[in-house]
């Protein structure tokens, strides 16, 4: 079951740093719609209006994809460590990325069954990490 709970760990790194990608790109665009708020050519106020609501919600969900990274390599990273708290915060984790189809639902579901059986769970018990 350790080799399951390290790849667990991988895919946990992997989809952080995907995660990290789109809010990297996300702020990219966020960028380009502020310039064009910025920008005195023909922009009309309509549109300028537009691209300002487009900024600041590209913004926010940028904003929200390097959290959900971060929690992601946090995790994966004390994952490999076999932290007894790290399970519980992934499990947190693969319950919402369930919804994310349909990588997310498939990660979700393999560590729910990593970190839920016997043996996994057992990996992470306080003696069993002292005594690796």
């Amino acid at each position: 079951m350790k080799r399951h709970v390290d790849f667990l760990a991988l895919l946990y790194l992997i989809w952080g740093g995907l995660f990290l990608l789109v809010g990297i790109a996300g702020f990219a665009l966020s960028a380009g719609a502020a310039a064009i708020v910025s920008s005195t050519g023909l922009v009309q106020k309509g549109a300028s209006l537009a691209a300002g609501i487009t900024a600041i919600t590209l913004a926010v969900v940028a904003a929200l994809a390097v959290v959900w990274a971060a929690l992601h390599l946090w995790a994966g990273s004390q994952l490999r460590r076999a932290v007894p708290w790290a399970r519980l915060i992934a499990l947190g984790l693969a319950v919402i990325n369930i919804v994310l189809l349909p990588f997310g639902t498939a990660l979700g579901i393999y560590a729910c069954w990593v970190l839920l059986t016997d043996e996994g769970r057992r990996l992470f018990e306080p003696a069993a990490v002292s005594g690796a």
